[in-house]
């Protein structure tokens, strides 16, 4: 059975950081963060590729944002920076065996966290 366990979640102020850990049972090819704000729709934050760790991000966040993996530790991060209140949401980690590089897009993700809650205040 595939898990996937966020965690990092906080409450945080303007400006400030926090990096997000996705604990897998499984690592796949396809490894990505999502989010969804209140009363908007799931979006694409970042997704990292393997072999070779290809990553592409929502563009409104590059510069922001990074992701990474650590497959030792079946671990995939993201790291968030100079946080804005219109980076509420609630983050998942998703995981797909195969998918189109760089995908953003939730139908091609099979396997999805249960979320973990990130709050930045003005």
């Amino acid at each position: 059975q595939v898990q996937l366990v966020e965690s990092g979640g906080a409450s945080v102020q303007a400006g400030g950081s926090l990096k997000l850990s996705c604990a897998a049972s499984i690592m796949f090819r396809c490894m990505a963060w999502f989010r969804q704000g209140p009363g908007k729709e799931r979006e694409g934050v970042a997704t990292i590729y393997s072999p070779g760790g290809m990553t592409n991000y929502l563009y409104s966040l590059k510069g922001r944002f990074f992701i990474s993996q650590d497959n030792d530790k079946n671990t995939v991060y993201l790291h968030m920076n100079s946080l804005r209140p219109e980076d509420t949401a609630t983050y998942y980690c998703a995981a797909a065996p195969q998918c189109m590089i760089g995908t953003l897009q939730p139908s091609e993700y099979n396997y999805w966290g249960q979320g973990t809650q990130v709050t930045v205040s003005s």
